[in-house]
């Protein structure tokens, strides 16, 4: 079958166009024939998801059909369509926890399901699991134009919350109006805690989602609320490094937090599915959050869906097509 495998080289994570032997279901298990799977940005950052050494499967999510079942699998029948997180997503077959699974709804293309696994369980996490978001709640995103930042808009008007965005694009900024996004700050530079604080009469944001890295780091806690939470999901910076206000953080009580599944066993992983198919996934069954897809390449393109997503003209997800 063919597949991708990737590799660090110095500062580049290269792909490589490989033919491989199509994999068996082992117990638990399901394998499917892609038809779509969607990119990260983690993926495409050495020292992010990917490290040196040896090449290793690429693509972390997908949709698919089911074709075979591994031992211990019964609530799932080949010819079903499924999403989910999986790894070696970009090939023509990959397999898949079945504990990870969701059905692909009647109304949804494989290529929009692609899209939604890994953002929109990771925004459940730090909205829902650990950000305690609630409706009516201040929800401040930076980075808002990336596939977790559009997730995380919607996910949050679905619970009600408001929400504050930041970009350096004012195009991007504006095509994100009609999902709902309360209120938007045209900047990459951390100087934005003074708007976010006008825009909440004050009180400041009660849960950060900070998809930029340390170079806004200081300013994400000046804007936060009293009780605020922080989730740090991302470095596309490339700077691990921040000050911490400790003042601010004892005086107002505030939660700091990372989300990633980096070191999480399969057991943990998967332990997340079933309250996000109560609290989220209803939205996206019946449409009220419908993915937002940036872009859809061919299976032969991914080099270029790759260049794509690192000029950061995206405005959501970039997916691969791979079987019609």
């Amino acid at each position: 079958m063919k597949s991708y495998t990737l590799r660090v080289d110095g500062t580049q994570v290269l792909l490589q166009r490989v033919d491989l032997p199509c994999p068996e279901p082992g117990p638990g298990q399901l394998l499917l024939k892609m038809h779509a799977a969607g990119l990260n940005r983690g993926e495409f950052i050495p020292g992010g998801l990917v490290k040196g050494g040896a090449s290793k499967p690429a693509g972390m999510e997908g949709a698919g059909e089911i074709v075979a079942l591994g031992a211990d699998v019964s609530s799932l029948q080949p010819g079903q369509r499924v999403m989910g997180r999986c790894a070696g997503a970009f090939s023509e077959y990959a397999l898949m926890d079945a504990r990870e699974a969701l059905p692909v709804p009647a109304g949804l293309s494989m290529q929009a399901a692609a899209a939604v696994p890994l953002a929109f369980l990771v925004v459940h996490d730090m909205l829902v699991l650990q950000g305690r978001l609630q409706a009516g709640q201040w929800l401040l995103v930076t980075g808002v134009s990336s596939g977790v930042g559009v997730a995380s808009l919607q996910a949050a008007k679905a619970l009600g919350a408001r929400v504050i965005g930041t970009s350096g694009s004012s195009d991007k900024l504006a095509r994100l109006q009609p999902l709902g996004l309360d209120s938007s700050i045209n900047t990459r530079a951390p100087d934005f805690a003074g708007r976010v604080l006008d825009a909440t009469g004050g009180h400041g944001a009660d849960l950060v989602i900070n998809t930029v890295g340390g170079s806004v780091f200081a300013e994400c806690v000046r804007c936060m609320a009293f009780e605020g939470r922080l989730a740090t999901v991302g470095y596309v910076d490339h700077q691990l490094k921040a000050e911490i206000d400790l003042q601010a953080l004892h005086a107002k009580r505030l939660t700091l937090f990372g989300v990633s599944n980096k070191l999480r066993n399969a057991e943990q992983r998967a332990a997340g599915v079933p309250a996000f198919k109560a609290d989220l996934w209803p939205a996206i069954a019946d449409g009220r959050i419908q993915p937002l897809v940036d872009r859809v390449f061919a299976f032969d393109e991914l080099p270029a869906a790759q260049a794509h997503m690192q000029a950061n003209q995206h405005l959501g997800k970039i997916v691969l097509k791979i079987f019609d």
